[in-house]
């Protein structure tokens, strides 16, 4: 409790230093800009130095996007978060732009793209504008109404159909018979028009500036497609995987105002008029080159180009988060080896400004989706990878409405429909709390518990029956599929919330909401039972369909199923099969901890073979995908990655036993297979193990890291235990 009391007592005392460095800088944009959606404006200043510093830090922000160069340099490519930290707030940037300054006069350019419209994870302020702030020994770089700023007419709105209303993003079209080439090299003087003061910082509509908490984008630079194919008057360009990208092509032509069109293969992803985004390029006469700025997602790039066109080139940008895919998973069964493989990649491109459901229809903070992409995050990826998921927790939290209630997805300017499980989900074992545990970071808990606290002890009431009651909500959605037993559901997902709140309240020091969390736990456990269980299986008393294989997974997780009824809840997993790919996770983990793997990994094979069967590098949302675009869904959602997390946490066996795996446990189950192995980045190092089965002997490789201990325990309960180093063990 000390502990964490003083880090949040730091964290306070580090933003009043913060609060200390003032902004000289204040938001700028044009005077003919009328903020309309889709709309791009060009700025540009002059500064000179005498000496360039060792560090400069450059806090730049803009609503929406930005581009930068310094010197003609490229400095950042694209920059800036969506909106909604909070309410009526946004992100910015640090950048230190050292390296790119030069003693004498330096030109500093942005390029900047207002969204103008709200989305499912953008909050628009209803301003175009950017602000730059670099206040450094001998520098002193502000944005203000010296800087030169135009609109820039090259871009432009495309004709229907547009993105579907869940994006913020619009289409965007290039007319390169109005570019301002090289506009942003010193020297170069096409910006005539001056800036305008827009706003002070840390005042409507921009409202207060948070600094960044991921990193900036990675950029691959321009890269060759993997192959390319013309068919009639269409380039299909195919990528190594599904990847978010920016297209590029370098054309020749005799002729003026044709139009180059850019779509993916992930345009329509299903749900009919669900459109993503597309681009648009009008020619001029002449060489000229071309990158379509918003990024796209998919594996096929194709490009529709009329004919007397010559493509010279044609490739791609890949950009995205910045943490690599470190953890792995290797075995003797090669479906399991591709189904990690293409989770870890559905995992990534799920991943930007917050993580999303998909990335072509939404790309949305749904959080039923987080809390499986959290977990998969500390087997898959670095610990940057780990920043996102607590930035979504505070958002979550911030965008708290009046009335208590907790919704998805935010950061949003047109969404505040609860989902209810998917809440619970969310503020409980799986979400916040796996979060803290997994990454040993605490410091985000005494910002968000008091609001954790009302949501589940306000809003959420206990009925007569001595079960929580069932809310009528926005949108009591349980899981893609048939036969959701939503009472024993909504008390498994709300015990689960009450366990990680109650864990958060003893690091915190909240006796008396102990003893208030520990009597709704109680009252739970001593009527789930008599309510629900019939002798066979978990089932509401009202409820008439097939038996919900979910509800039997949250019974065991939750620890409200007994040991003694684990044969009749594992008969009941392995014949029922109703759960979407989001649920199934759970119910997958239920037969592992019931130490099931054998029947785990049998129905892993059953449900995933028909998303595996497709030559494709990610997994979908639906298990049956289809193929015409007016009845298919995306085939991009890394709430379908749950075997990532299992494989590794299970089969091999490694999980922490203690916050931010500072201690951790190997306890392999293998089932019928005869060899297994994994990497698990953490903050210490990353932690190896290699596993093989002889008969009945499991022979047992640990790399444990420096700063860290560990054991093994073998199926036979033997216990190992292990330091810092790397350790070969025998056991039965």
């Amino acid at each position: 409790m000390q502990k964490i009391i003083l880090i949040f007592l730091l964290s306070l005392f580090t933003i009043g230093l913060q609060a200390e460095t003032p902004w000289k800088a204040v938001w700028i944009t044009h005077e003919g800009c009328q903020s309309i959606p889709n709309q791009w404006l060009c700025l540009k200043t002059e500064t000179t130095i005498e000496q360039v510093p060792a560090q400069a830090i450059a806090r730049i922000a803009a609503d929406s996007k930005y581009w930068l160069w310094i010197n003609g340099e490229m400095v950042v490519f694209e920059g800036g978060l969506k909106r909604g930290p909070a309410p009526g707030d946004c992100y910015y940037d640090e950048v230190d732009i050292a390296p790119f300054l030069q003693p004498g006069k330096n030109t500093i350019a942005a390029l900047v793209w207002y969204f103008g419209k709200n989305g499912f994870s953008h909050a628009s302020s209803g301003q175009a504008a950017f602000l730059f702030d670099c206040q450094a020994p001998g520098v002193e770089i502000l944005s203000n109404n010296r800087w030169k700023c135009i609109t820039y007419e090259a871009y432009q709105n495309t004709d229907a159909p547009h993105p579907n209303y869940r994006l913020s993003e619009s289409n965007i079209r290039f007319d390169a018979r109005q570019e301002l080439e090289g506009w942003y090299l010193p020297g170069v003087d096409k910006i005539q028009g001056g800036a305008m003061m827009a706003a002070d910082v840390n005042r409507p509509p921009h409202g207060r500036l948070i600094k960044r908490p991921i990193p900036l984008w990675r950029n691959s630079g321009l890269q060759e497609y993997a192959s390319v194919e013309r068919i009639g008057d269409t380039l299909f360009c195919h990528l190594p995987y599904n990847a978010q990208f920016t297209p590029w092509f370098e054309i020749e032509t005799t002729q003026t105002g044709d139009t180059i069109r850019m779509i993916t293969d992930n345009y329509t992803p299903g749900n009919g008029n669900a459109y993503s985004v597309r681009a648009e390029y009008i020619t001029r006469a002449g060489k000229q080159t071309y990158e379509n700025l918003g990024w796209m997602s998919g594996h096929v790039m194709k490009y529709i180009v009329p004919s007397g066109i010559t493509v010279k080139a044609v490739k791609y940008r890949e950009t995205g988060y910045d943490a690599d895919i470190a953890g792995s998973f290797r075995c003797d069964d090669p479906f399991l080896n591709e189904l990690w493989k293409r989770a870890a990649r559905t995992l990534y491109v799920n991943m930007r400004d917050t993580y999303f459901d998909c990335p072509e229809r939404e790309r949305a903070q749904w959080w039923g989706d987080v809390v499986n992409e959290l977990g998969q995050a500390f087997y898959a990826l670095d610990p940057r990878g780990q920043q996102l998921a607590r930035k979504g927790i505070l958002e979550l939290m911030n965008w708290q409405r009046h009335d208590g209630v907790i919704f998805s997805p935010v950061p949003a300017g047109g969404w505040t429909r609860e989902l209810p499980l998917q809440m619970l989900a969310a503020v409980g074992w799986y979400g916040f709390y796996t979060q803290y545990y997994f990454s040993g970071d605490d410091s985000f808990i005494p910002v968000i518990y008091d609001r954790l606290h009302r949501y589940l002890h306000e809003v959420w009431q206990m009925g007569d029956d001595g079960l929580v009651a069932i809310r009528s909500s926005d949108w009591n959605w349980g899981d893609w599929g048939p036969n959701q037993d939503m009472k024993v559901l909504t008390n498994g997902w709300y015990y689960l919330a009450l366990k990680a709140e109650r864990e958060f309240a003893r690091m915190l020091g909240k006796t008396e909401d102990i003893k208030d969390i520990t009597a709704r736990m109680t009252l739970i456990e001593e009527n789930f039972d008599r309510h629900f269980w019939t002798g066979e299986a978990y089932r509401s008393p009202d409820y008439t369909l097939e038996t919900d294989d979910r509800a039997q997974a949250l019974a065991v997780l939750s620890g409200l199923a007994s040991e003694d009824k684990y044969p009749a809840l594992t008969e009941v997993l392995c014949r029922e099969y109703h759960a979407g790919p989001y649920m199934e996770k759970f119910i997958l983990e239920a037969l592992f901890r019931m130490n099931q793997p054998d029947l785990a990994l049998k129905r892993m094979h059953d449900r995933y073979a028909n998303m595996l069967s497709y030559d494709y590098s990610t997994l979908f949302e639906v298990w049956q995908f289809k193929s015409t675009p007016t009845d298919g869904n995306s085939n991009n959602h890394a709430w379908s990655g749950g075997p990532l997390t299992l494989l590794s946490q299970y089969v091999c066996g490694i999980a922490p036993t203690s916050p931010g795996f500072k201690t951790f446990r190997i306890a392999p189950q293998l089932g019928s297979l005869t060899e297994a192995s994994a990497t698990v980045p953490c903050h210490q190092g990353s932690i190896h193990v290699s596993i093989v089965r002889q008969g009945k002997t499991l022979t047992v490789t640990a790399s444990v890291p420096e700063g860290t201990s560990a054991e093994i325990v073998f199926p036979s309960g033997q216990i190992v235990p292990l330091s810092a180093g790397t350790h070969t063990l025998k056991g039965k």
